[in-house]
């Protein structure tokens, strides 16, 4: 990865404290992973951070390309423009191939890919289920959504992130060039992809209204515990927790209030949609009072304009208690992503806020891993210098 752009020094991360030894620290991970986020852990992972839809889509599409059995595409937003007929052809020539290729969209976000383009997809023995399309269900079948962005090739290699399927991501939109939207993914190879395979089965069969056996509803309060004793001593690679969002188990939310309480240098979060509740904001603000270094990473400019007016209602309350806020300059920042101490990075497809946390389906990587916690914080650093930060003045809304 290049280098960031120099920044003045008041923005480089504090790094006054003792880290833990890495073994100790691994190990914690891994139990406080299955504790409060239900989330196996597994080591011997290869795993890169990918920025923006020029390296995200490569990459996706690489993996199609590259599966010789089977392809796992769940994603929240498909659109038939460039992008979305790209992966049409990925999918259509895979399954072409031999290779069982599965997708599930959820039909709010991809209402607007139309007709023909399911149809070419089924046509060519591409099998797509619709999740919670409207029907006479619980809010009419209008929540929860399936926020997901997740591709599996071959149970070796995964991919999720905030990306949709949508020029947005690549600079174009309705004919007219635009800047892209600042998004962010993670590539992972290794057994972590195999729990991202069971995930999207799990999404499958709700796609599909299909009631878990009797047997997971008995017990799925208490999911055996995979990979708990990960230790890196033993084993080459990343250690990747993958957690699955679940309407009202919160488990993000608690993964975040566990890595605020276990931080001793930095929390740095990127958000697209930002308003937490209040244990999030207590959490992120209590960390920052004892001396830790929480920063936020939220848009300047939103596609749907009246976030930023909540966004903004939480600045003074995260800002009068010593968390640091930027807005980003550009053309939408669409990233979920939160790095710690260097060493725990998080990508996915949650933002904090109630439909992120409670309400929708969402997947995240939770990994630990000092590489690419250290280019985590590069791209972080580079990202704040073209952000401009929320200076603190004594009342809520003040100017920068």
């Amino acid at each position: 990865m290049s280098s960031p752009v120099p920044l003045p020094v008041d923005v480089q991360p504090i790094d006054s404290r003792p880290s833990a030894p890495a073994q100790l620290r691994t190990l914690s991970f891994a139990r406080g992973l299955w504790r409060i986020a239900s989330a196996g852990a597994s080591a011997g992972n290869r795993v890169a951070l990918l920025r923006d839809g020029g390296q995200a889509f490569e990459a996706m599409l690489g993996a199609i390309a590259e599966a010789r059995d089977s392809v796992a595409l769940e994603c929240y937003l498909v659109t038939a423009d460039a992008v979305g007929n790209r992966f049409a052809d990925a999918l259509v020539a895979a399954a072409a191939r031999g290779v069982r290729v599965r997708m599930v969209a959820d039909w709010v976000g991809s209402r607007g890919a139309g007709r023909a383009y399911w149809k070419r997809l089924r046509d060519a023995d591409v099998h797509v289920r619709m999740f919670n399309p409207p029907g006479a269900r619980p809010w009419l079948g209008m929540l929860p959504r399936d926020h997901r962005k997740v591709l599996v090739a071959d149970d070796v290699v995964g991919i999720t992130g905030g990306f949709g399927l949508s020029e947005a991501w690549s600079g174009g939109m309705r004919r007219r060039r635009t800047a892209p939207w600042r998004d962010t993914a993670v590539r992972i190879e290794g057994p972590a992809a195999v729990d991202m395979s069971r995930a999207f089965q799990l999404m499958w069969r709700r796609a599909n209204f299909e009631r878990r056996p009797k047997r997971w509803r008995r017990r799925q309060l208490v999911r055996p515990a995979r990979g708990a004793n990960t230790d890196p001593q033993t084993s080459q690679g990343a250690v990747v927790g993958i957690v699955e969002g679940e309407p009202w188990r919160l488990r993000v939310a608690r993964a975040l209030q566990w890595q605020a309480a276990s931080a001793e240098k930095f929390i740095w979060i990127a958000s697209a949609y930002f308003y937490p509740a209040a244990p999030e904001l207590e959490a992120l603000a209590g960390a920052a009072q004892d001396g830790v270094d929480v920063r936020l990473l939220v848009p300047s400019k939103y596609d749907h304009p009246w976030v930023r007016r909540l966004t903004r209602r939480v600045y003074h309350r995260l800002l009068r208690n010593g968390v640091r806020i930027w807005e980003w300059n550009g053309a939408m920042m669409h990233a979920k992503t939160s790095v710690v101490d260097g060493h725990w990075v998080r990508v996915g497809s949650t933002d904090f806020n109630p439909l992120g946390i409670a309400i929708n389906y969402e997947l995240d990587a939770i990994i630990e891993d000092s590489a690419l916690g250290e280019d985590a914080v590069e791209m972080y650093l580079a990202d704040l210098a073209s952000s401009t930060e929320i200076r603190w003045r004594g009342r809520a809304g003040t100017n920068r």
